[in-house]
């Protein structure tokens, strides 16, 4: 067998049906689409359309809403921490920050801040400056000598910002 002798097997593949090319084609003259109306026309869509009724997804009642003040914060494991800082692309006199978590691959974006949370063990005494920060990831990270102080990050929130909303 060569190259230029490989073929799907027979029945495999059909050719797509050409609508609109004569009566003897057995999809000639409307091409399948029936009689007139709006359907017959080019360019229609009407998803969700019943007919006059009221469409269903009218009919239901809205449900929640968007939280303007949400924040998108990246959850950083103290686990995840101390194996950057064993692989060396953490500097443990450093204070560790969104800026220096991104330069070290521990989090891909800084988007509103960082959550610290407590899974995983931390043996290195470490200074954190973060966003929020669990009850749990506070006493691992002082019980290993360091400290963690949190801090509104700055721009925070993309859908919009307290200041603008008060304003």
């Amino acid at each position: 067998m060569k190259l230029n002798e490989i073929s799907d097997n027979p029945g495999a593949t059909k050719d797509r049906m050409r609508v609109g090319r004569g009566i003897g084609s057995g999809k000639g003259k409307t091409a399948g689409r029936g009689v007139k109306g709006q359907k017959a026309r080019t360019g229609v869509s009407i998803k969700g359309f019943e007919g006059g009724q009221m469409p269903l997804h009218r009919r239901l009642p809205k449900r929640g809403f968007n939280n303007l003040y949400a924040q998108d914060l990246n959850e950083v494991n103290l686990g995840r921490i101390q194996e950057a800082v064993d692989a060396g692309k953490l500097d443990k006199a450093a204070t560790v920050t969104v800026e220096t978590m991104v330069a070290a691959g521990i989090i891909a974006r800084p988007r509103d801040g960082v959550k610290l949370l407590g899974v995983g063990e931390l043996t290195e005494k470490l200074s954190f400056e973060v966003t929020r920060a669990s009850k749990s990831a506070v006493e691992a990270v002082e019980k290993a000598g360091g400290s963690v102080t949190t801090v509104y990050a700055q721009g925070a929130s993309t859908r919009g910002s307290r200041e603008a909303a008060t304003a």
